[in-house]
């Protein structure tokens, strides 16, 4: 692993990095977490969602896959996070909390799980961060942080967590 490709990126890919990997953390502890609708999940989901914003704008001035004059269909999922963003918002304010979580769960999955995933791939900046070279144990190393957020989802949307009829209880 080295920053070296990161370090070297234009400042609109270090801006977006900056932003989602804390948000792919922050996001990933609030759709597991049971203290939905108090102070600290507020405060949380006001910061996943300005950085979520801050990710999707800083996207618009990256510029690696030129398809439409300089912009790619990733840009198109920019859009549908910042118009999700404030929906998101919308929704918890208006108290249509399943809509809100069903939404937070789309963002979340679309543009960090899936999203995400495709920057892994080779010849990318976040391949050559992540894998420094390419080798079989590196492509193992890829299909396991691929694989694992989708199991841990799994886990967490399915019943291997939950008691018959009741909610998940991680940090209950």
């Amino acid at each position: 692993m080295t920053l070296e490709p990161l370090l070297e990126a234009p400042l609109a890919i270090q801006i977006h990095v900056a932003t989602i990997l804390p948000a792919a953390l922050i996001g990933a502890f609030l759709l597991v977490w049971r203290g939905r609708g108090t102070p600290l999940h507020r405060l949380l989901g006001k910061i996943w969602i300005g950085l979520m914003l801050v990710s999707a704008l800083s996207s618009f001035f990256i510029h690696e896959l030129r398809m439409w004059q300089g912009f790619s269909p990733i840009h198109l999922l920019s859009i549908l996070v910042v118009v999700g963003c404030l929906r998101v918002v919308w929704l918890a304010r208006h108290g249509r909390i399943a809509a809100h979580r069903r939404l937070v769960t789309q963002i979340y999955v679309g543009s960090i799980l899936i999203a995400g995933g495709f920057t892994l791939m080779p010849y990318r900046i976040m391949h050559a961060v992540v894998f420094d070279g390419s080798s079989l144990p590196h492509l193992l190393l890829l299909v396991a942080i691929l694989t694992l957020p989708w199991l841990l989802l799994a886990l967490v949307q399915h019943s291997l967590l939950r008691p018959a009829g009741g909610r998940a209880k991680l940090f209950s």
